[in-house]
């Protein structure tokens, strides 16, 4: 084998790091020998320098076809060496290699198998990593503690990039880009998303092999057809580019998304102020957004519940750190089992008895024939509810203009949210529905995650939109009431 210099310089980065790397992060675009460089430095650990007597060694990946891919060509690379050949057993039905001069053995293991336990690995390769969707993978989590019973250990992962900010892989390289720890090094190759997606300069950036033992041509007239026909762009993006970009085109890309992301002012009071209100169901996601209108922009205030009880079973199957965001205090956990109406009811009731300047609040009307008589329990004024609070469609009649007005605010860059993570990831789940008439709404059952946030915020911009300056008279010593 020959390396290539980027091939060296990346591989000189883990081996020669002062620090002693505990954790390499590797991440280009498909076709670029991911699969030939993780298996010779599996082999190098399996009975070349970096082989430690009597050690475990692993390799991790989703599904057991992607777990083989490893395991056949280091399998093949012995066969073809009379030298490895000669003291590696091959254990094919097991996805195992085997030294036994030195008693270091490798094993294949999925996601799919229940094969963790009793492990105890100095090394672990975790192939494609980006397929994991959330911030946790319990095959990824069992392998790294699994390592601690050394006093070295390193895990090495090579994969292109996941599709959004929240899924694992991103939170790992996004730490390892802000050089927290200095026993983590990364090595990113992707396109800059400032410059023309289909040029050949964006595909050399994500793709050190183009040209070499990647098929150029090949590449090219991907970035041809995907710029022809856009539904094979997000594929193209994420494949080839090593950009994170969701293959199911999510209705707020994430660049425009990432733009609007400027501070949000601390204190909305004297200002006019919208809401918007998604109940959802009582056991999950329950959103309140706010926005704010100050000089021509829209401050974005979002609050979010979720019941307690079952926290990180939600957690688990939403595939979102649910657990460490109400650590984090980005969402409010309330006792017991559900979103009493009782509990977001009195909430609102404070929130207009303080000095905010509440225009109106837009909910679903599903729902709120619920919230109504809690509303009258914790002291609202018929008149106010009548007044303060408007129903909002969610069909096509409705969203449609609202998602129009939404997205040209975002655009046009006048929306400032300030990257709270759980609106971050309810905009990046959003996938929109359309009608024959070409018409738009947000749908929850093509959405692979909550969206309730971004329904809130929608009713909530949808509101603030209309915003004219008019007059307002207050009852001394009681709710707002419109003159």
């Amino acid at each position: 084998m020959r390396l290539r210099d980027w091939q060296k310089r990346d591989i000189i980065k883990i081996y020669d790091n002062p620090h002693r790397t505990r954790r390499a992060i590797i991440s280009f675009g498909k076709k670029n020998g991911k699969t030939s460089l993780a298996a010779c430095l599996l082999l190098a650990h399996l009975c070349g320098p970096e082989a430690r007597p009597n050690s475990q060694l692993v390799s991790s990946a989703m599904s057991r076809d992607q777990a083989a891919i490893v395991f056949n060509l280091a399998a093949k690379i012995v066969r073809m060496s009379p030298d490895l050949d000669a003291v590696i057993t091959i254990r094919d039905s097991q996805k195992q290699l085997y030294c036994p001069e030195l008693g270091t053995l490798y094993k294949a293991l999925s996601a799919e198998a229940p094969t963790t336990h009793g492990i105890s690995p100095i090394f672990a390769l975790h192939d494609e990593l980006g397929q994991v969707r959330g911030p946790r993978s319990e095959l990824f989590d069992a392998i790294e503690t699994a390592m601690s019973a050394h006093a070295d250990p390193l895990s090495i992962i090579i994969s292109t990039q996941a599709a959004t900010d929240a899924d694992l892989l991103s939170t790992l390289i996004d730490d390892a880009l802000a050089a927290h720890d200095p026993k983590t090094v990364i090595s990113l190759y992707t396109a800059d998303p400032n410059i023309d997606p289909f040029s050949e300069e964006a595909i050399r950036q994500a793709n050190p092999a183009f040209g070499d033992f990647q098929n150029a041509e090949e590449v090219l007239n991907q970035a041809n057809e995907a710029r022809r026909m856009p539904s094979r762009e997000a594929s193209y993006r994420n494949l080839i580019l090593n950009q994170r970009v969701q293959l199911n085109q999510p209705f707020i890309s994430r660049s425009v998304w990432q733009a609007c992301s400027r501070e949000v002012l601390e204190e909305f009071g004297g200002l006019p102020v919208y809401g918007g209100l998604d109940l959802s169901e009582t056991t999950d996601l329950t959103a309140l957004v706010l926005e704010a209108v100050y000089k021509g922009e829209y401050h974005v205030k979002p609050t979010f519940w979720m019941p307690h009880d079952g926290l990180l079973e939600r957690a688990r199957r939403d595939r979102a750190p649910y657990d460490q965001w109400v650590r984090d205090g980005f969402i409010e956990a309330v006792p017991g089992r559900t979103v009493g109406y009782d509990y977001v009811a009195e909430y609102l009731y404070d929130l207009f008895a303080s000095d905010l300047d509440i225009r109106c609040i837009a909910f679903d009307r599903w729902n709120f024939r619920h919230l109504k008589p809690w509303l009258l329990q914790a002291g609202f004024p018929e008149k106010v509810i009548e007044q303060k609070f408007v129903e909002f469609g969610q069909g096509f009649a409705s969203m449609s203009p609202a998602l129009r007005e939404l997205e040209t605010a975002l655009l046009e860059e006048k929306i400032r949210h300030g990257g709270h993570p759980v609106l971050t990831m309810c905009a990046a789940n959003a996938v929109v529905q359309r009608d024959p008439a070409g018409n738009r709404k947000l749908t929850k059952a093509k959405s692979h995650g909550r969206i309730d946030g971004l329904i809130a915020l929608t009713m909530a911009h949808a509101m603030a939109a209309t915003h004219r300056e008019h007059r307002q008279e207050y009852v001394s010593g009681s709710l707002m009431v419109l003159a």
